[in-house]
């Protein structure tokens, strides 16, 4: 028998006439949805009741005694009461928590298809074609305005009073870089979004592409083969021997059962991926070259020296110097060759290179296409000067005078020097002038300015002005160099020779044949990506070859039995 505790004092028993003809007791589940309804007598009305179950173990154990709650009442209990404190912030707890969760899903979806997005966006074959237009339209533009050159020519050659177009000037150069175009933020941002659009097409076009070319793929059902490009029926033939006429044409052959499938020309669908990475390789090196190099030009005297690393200066901020930079170079000679009309043909320097020690590492003779390269470092003939005339006077000497350019109209050159004669330090003073237009002849002017003569320097052949012996001794030229440094370069070529091989690879055609035995019939059917006028007649060819199946039928001739 078990027994109800209500006080201390009073104990109720469940087999009590009264409580036994009244109500059944239930215990509610604070969480369950369900209203249980508890129906009692008119003579008693319980709103709650505090009581202990207690077993003949919990006589013996009165620490493990079991509380319950027991609710009485003719009607079902309150919301509040059924969930109580503790059940009703649970139930919070967990809306708030299914939310969290909802929303941290969102958003883990959200920052998973990003990416997606992003690919898709870059992959867009029309920005792609913008982008090359861009980047063809500012190289276009870099080789309409000048590079290198100082603040002040732009501020002349595009003012702001009489711009360009009406609206382009000096502020749209030089804000945008334009003065250094291929080393422009524009510029270089322009390259970094063609290249991450290649990048975008490969990955998410042509790998696939690739992956699904590269996987066996057999069709079991002749209305699949029959739905390709091209589709025949041989009614009496071999898969197997329609197989071996396919290795003999260049496809790879697979057999499973009564199916076949074979390809040639994977290479082509390779090829693209290839003609992408050919590109990167093209762009990388141009912007290598554009912000990684070091460029200089000077114009030495025969005899002279210079450092490498004093003229080269760099052009971006990738440009990083290398030891070549501490190479000295010394100009021994200087000579230009000319041709039977007098005008200069062609002009050489002899270059040695020279070591911190002093070593002369190399040495050639340089001229116009015919560069010098050391270390990285590419040395070019590009001008030349007239430096200095050696000269006796009255036998004494010799002197160095330093010829000066004089300008005169077009492109000819024309240097000019003066031999003061009598006191030097008066303000009118006069003396004899000379004029060259090559190292190969010396025109020369008395005191007033009037023609006096021809000299070729080395003849040894003196001239007398106004009482003064004059020899040209030599004519001492300027060798005018542009060095530069450029690590993109075979990047650049590199890539050109894989854009060219890649391209003609793009060429090869990917064909692939399915083929399904069904009896004596083979059912046929192929497509190619490129060729698709030329494929229809070189399957008609190849089926032709395929060998027919004949059924030999014995006849058999009743045997004439004489008797």
């Amino acid at each position: 028998m078990v027994a109800l505790t209500l006080s201390p004092t009073k104990t109720l028993f469940l087999n009590s006439h009264l409580l036994h003809s009244t109500f059944k007791p239930h215990f509610i589940n604070p969480h369950s949805t369900k209203t249980h309804s508890l129906h009692s007598s008119r003579f008693l009305s319980f709103n709650l009741v505090t009581c202990k179950l207690k077993s003949p173990q919990d006589i013996k154990n009165k620490d493990k005694n079991i509380s319950k709650k027991i609710v009485l009442s003719e009607a079902a209990p309150s919301l509040a009461e059924k969930r109580g404190d503790g059940g009703g912030g649970g139930g919070e707890g967990n809306g708030n928590g299914e939310v969290r969760a909802k929303s941290g899903g969102s958003v883990m979806r959200l920052v998973k298809r990003f990416p997606r997005k992003v690919l898709g966006i870059l992959s867009n074959l029309p920005l792609a074609i913008g982008e090359m237009f861009a980047v063809a339209a500012l190289m276009a533009l870099g080789t309409f305005i000048d590079q290198g050159e100082a603040p002040d020519f732009y501020f002349q050659k595009y003012p702001e009073d009489n711009p360009v177009l009406g609206f382009f000037t000096w502020r749209w150069v030089l804000t945008l870089g334009f003065d250094h175009m291929y080393s422009s933020p524009v510029f270089l941002g322009t390259l970094v979004l063609l290249g991450a659009s290649l990048m975008a097409c490969t990955y998410t076009t042509q790998i696939p592409l690739v992956k699904v070319a590269r996987r066996w793929n057999f069709l079991d059902s002749s209305e699949a083969i029959r739905k390709q490009e091209y589709s025949d029926t041989l009614p009496r033939a071999s898969v197997q021997d329609l197989g071996v006429l396919l290795m003999g044409a260049g496809y790879e052959v697979f057999l499973k059962g009564p199916s076949l499938y074979a390809f040639k020309g994977l290479a082509g669908r390779f090829a693209p991926i290839g003609v992408h990475l050919a590109m990167l390789l093209i762009m990388a090196g141009g912007t290598l070259s554009a912000a990684g190099s070091f460029r200089g030009s000077v114009t030495v005297p025969q005899g002279l020296n210079f450092v490498v690393g004093d003229v080269l200066g760099p052009t971006g901020f990738l440009s990083t110097p290398t030891d070549a930079f501490n190479t000295e170079v010394h100009i021994n000679r200087f000579y230009m060759d000319y041709y039977d009309s007098g005008e200069v043909s062609q002009f050489h320097t002899d270059l040695s290179l020279f070591d911190l020690d002093g070593k002369e590492i190399m040495r050639k003779t340089i001229s116009v296409n015919d560069p010098l390269r050391y270390g990285g470092i590419t040395i070019y003939q590009t001008d030349w000067s007239f430096s200095a005339l050696q000269i006796l006077k009255d036998d004494e000497g010799p002197f160095n005078l330093a010829m000066a350019p004089l300008k005169i109209n077009g492109d000819k050159k024309l240097f000019g020097t003066f031999l003061p004669v009598g006191d030097a330090e008066l303000p009118n003073v006069k003396g004899i002038s000379m004029l060259a237009r090559d190292l190969q002849s010396i025109v020369i002017y008395d005191l007033e300015g009037k023609f006096s003569g021809v000299r070729r320097p080395g003849s040894k052949l003196p001239i007398d002005i106004d009482g003064s012996r004059i020899v040209i001794v030599d004519a001492i030229g300027s060798s005018g160099l542009d060095l530069k440094t450029d690590p993109g370069v075979p990047i650049v070529y590199a890539g050109f020779g894989a854009l060219m091989l890649t391209t003609c690879i793009s060429f090869l055609s990917h064909t692939r044949i399915w083929a399904l035995q069904d009896g004596t019939m083979v059912v046929i059917g192929g497509k190619t990506n490129r060729a698709k006028a030329e494929f229809p007649e070189e399957m008609d060819r190849l089926l032709d070859r395929v060998p027919e199946i004949v059924e030999s039928s014995r006849s058999e001739e009743p045997d004439n039995v004489s008797g």
